[in-house]
């Protein structure tokens, strides 16, 4: 409904025989498609770094209007996700997660995760 209300298209059309299509959003990775999917890569990132990244690429798109409309639609936006991302935990069903946001480590180091596991 968020997308009709600001007169964005909701469906975007795919030819068929592609040989890779690659889904984005946090919706892509719903309990709904998982029998549709080949594979969900969750990316985790910082929650304020996320906010801070957001509300600029929104503000330099011109897409939500100036600062106050575009930080206003931010929180909008994120009271839906954060009750969908709640409910859907994609997470969950990911075959890799990715850090959106570079963890604090020294130079030289890298940082490994284990896989995902559902939770009981």
């Amino acid at each position: 409904p968020g997308w009709v209300a600001r007169e964005r298209p909701g469906a975007v059309a795919v030819p068929a025989g592609l040989d890779l299509v690659v889904v984005e959003g946090v919706g892509a990775g719903r309990r709904e498609l998982e029998g549709l999917l080949d594979a969900v890569v969750w990316v985790q990132s910082d929650f304020a770094e996320a906010e801070r990244r957001g509300i600029a690429r929104d503000i330099a798109e011109g897409v939500n209007g100036d600062v106050e409309e575009s930080t206003a639609f931010w929180f909008e936006w994120m009271a839906e996700e954060l009750a969908f991302v709640d409910q859907q935990r994609p997470w969950e069903r990911a075959c890799l997660v990715v850090a959106g946001t570079a963890p604090d480590v020294s130079e030289g180091h890298v940082v490994l995760a284990p896989p995902p596991t559902p939770s009981q």
